[in-house]
């Protein structure tokens, strides 16, 4: 991991990754801190953040864009593929422990991949 300038913003994000394997929804997150910071603000933090390898975002259901906190990964390279689940009772969003297996392809150079999964989950199946 690169060396990243802790500003207000970035500690406030970061805060919020913090329990674990959740993912959080962008829009969310500029919900949660529209009294500490605007929206320019916001999506330049998750940038700086992703760009650094602490963060990773996916596109969801309907196209909305969620960020959940990365494992091992650097500001040169996201090495957590995983895919991601969405349960549709409680709509929550988990980044899934499984790695994904990106194959290779001839005469192809393929920079990310993402897999997003649909379904109850382990709460909600019981």
């Amino acid at each position: 991991m690169g060396i990243i300038r802790k500003t207000k913003a970035v500690k406030m994000l970061l805060n919020l990754f913090e329990p674990g394997l959740k993912a959080i929804l962008a829009v969310d997150l500029i919900e949660q801190l529209k009294n500490e910071m605007n929206k320019t603000t916001v999506y330049r933090a998750l940038d700086r953040l992703e760009n650094e390898g602490i963060i990773h975002s996916f596109v969801g259901k309907n196209g909305l864009k969620w960020y959940a906190k990365c494992n091992h990964c650097t500001s040169h390279e996201h090495n957590d593929v995983h895919p991601h689940f969405q349960c549709t009772v409680c709509k929550k969003v988990t980044c899934l422990s499984t790695e994904i297996a990106i194959p290779k392809i001839k005469n192809y150079a393929i920079d990310s991949a993402s897999v997003f999964l649909t379904g109850k989950c382990s709460d909600c199946n019981s």
